[in-house]
């Protein structure tokens, strides 16, 4: 380095010496800065014993209360294609409203008498089930003739049964008359050939008796045959009962056999008539769902099948709705950390986007651009998130919510706990610790779960 200047650079240079350093190296500021310190750790050490409300932080979004009264979709239970559109978006539809017109795209739907044949189709059947009712009705009476029928035959059969006994009855006394007369007739002759073998009695005496022993006998054999014969009529009315029976057997069991036929065929008749309606009922509400009305009032967001002619699949989403009559509510998500602090009933504060806010967490009064909610519900099931899903109303008792708020927006909760020292959250916070565990005695109901 060349020394050219007379200075010293590499030297410690005293600059007491000069007037501006006179004038500012001197002891009073340090009495004043010293009092500006002890005031300020004054200051700090009361700001550490102010009270300081604990709190629970949560971001969630605008919701509403009811379930039915969120964002939906509108979906076709049928498969179609669109037709027609009678709404834009933007417009607002009152329950049952027309929004868009389907055609079918399934080939056994494309008749457009499909209902009317199918009325055709059941009244020709119901009219086949009165024919076969008629039928199994003249069957049974058939039935109940046959029988009357084989009642009077039985009756015919043992009558000339109980005849043909009394007349073997008749006969076989007429045979012990026979074989009586017989007998004496034999004694008679007997009797006379003697008294002539003595002398007593003439030929033509012996003649006779002999004639009327020969009579007598022929009349016995007759009346054998009479009796046999009288046995063969029994024998045959008996014959004549089992051939009635099995003759109306035959003829009551062709008929039940034709009725049960014709009962089958009416039941038959009667399964198919009421497919054919239930058909006739699908056919007419699947008609009804060539129009998709709106499910309840409220204003249109967005078509998502928006082209006309674009077919789509049953159950797809057609078109977005917003209903106009709901409560606002706020779904927020909480640590899992911080879940058995809060309680039903419990006091929030709401900060909703787009709202203009100065927002101190331990000094809610000092707050601005926040409104007041409670909580209804907490989530006993952790979410996607990792996090604990809260369910908030407005708070009759604090001002209303914005009348411009919508559905959807972002918004972040402040849950107010218990009050402590600032010194005590500070250390709480520094070493990682949860806020206090209490229950408050204003909230006495259980939480409810989701």
């Amino acid at each position: 380095m060349l020394n050219i200047s007379k200075d010293k650079n590499n030297q410690r240079q005293d600059i007491s010496e000069y007037k501006s350093a006179k004038k500012v190296f001197h002891t009073r500021h340090y009495k004043w800065f010293n009092r500006l310190l002890l005031g300020f750790s004054i200051l700090l050490l009361i700001i550490l014993f102010l009270p300081w409300t604990q709190t629970i932080s949560g971001s969630g979004y605008v919701t509403t209360l009811e379930p039915e009264h969120r964002p939906q979709t509108i979906q076709s239970a049928i498969p179609g294609r669109i037709e027609n559109w009678y709404v834009q978006e933007g417009d607002f539809v009152q329950k049952g409203d027309t929004i868009l017109h389907i055609s079918e795209v399934k080939n056994e739907y494309f008749d457009p008498f499909l209902i009317e044949r199918t009325g055709d189709q059941i009244e020709a059947k119901s009219n086949a089930v009165v024919s076969y009712r008629g039928k199994v009705g003249a069957l049974g009476s058939q039935i109940g003739a046959i029988n009357s029928e084989r009642q009077l035959k039985f009756e015919m059969a043992r009558n000339k049964l109980q005849q043909s006994r009394l007349k073997v009855e008749s006969d076989s006394i007429d045979l012990e008359a026979a074989r009586t007369n017989l007998g004496i007739a034999q004694t008679q002759f007997e009797r006379t050939l003697q008294l002539q073998q003595e002398g007593l009695k003439a030929l033509p005496d012996v003649e006779e008796k002999r004639l009327k022993l020969q009579e007598t006998q022929a009349k016995l054999i007759s009346q054998e045959n009479k009796f046999l014969a009288s046995e063969n009529e029994v024998l045959n009315a008996q014959l004549e009962l089992n051939r009635i029976d099995a003759e109306y057997n035959e003829k009551i069991s062709k008929a039940e056999s034709e009725m049960f036929t014709a009962q089958s065929n009416q039941f038959d008749a009667e399964a198919q008539v009421s497919k054919l309606e239930n058909d006739f009922s699908n056919y007419s509400i699947r008609n009804e769902l060539y129009y998709i009305r709106a499910p309840q009032s409220g204003y249109i967001n967005k078509a998502i099948k928006a082209g006309i002619g674009e077919t789509f699949k049953e159950g797809e989403r057609l078109v977005g709705i917003m209903p106009s009559d709901f409560q606002l509510a706020v779904e927020t998500y909480i640590k899992p950390l911080d879940v058995p602090l809060l309680h039903r009933g419990e006091k929030v504060r709401v900060q909703f986007d787009g709202w203009p806010a100065i927002v101190f967490s331990g000094w809610e009064n000092l707050s601005f651009g926040t409104y007041g909610a409670r909580v209804v519900a907490i989530e006993n099931f952790i979410s996607e998130n990792g996090k604990y899903r809260v369910l908030l109303t407005p708070d009759p008792d604090d001002n209303p919510w914005p009348r411009d708020i919508r559905v959807g927006s972002g918004a972040s909760t402040l849950a107010l706990l218990d009050e402590v020292p600032i010194w005590y959250e500070i250390w709480r916070r520094l070493n990682g610790f949860p806020p206090n565990y209490y229950s408050p005695g204003a909230v006495n109901a259980p939480s409810e779960k989701l």
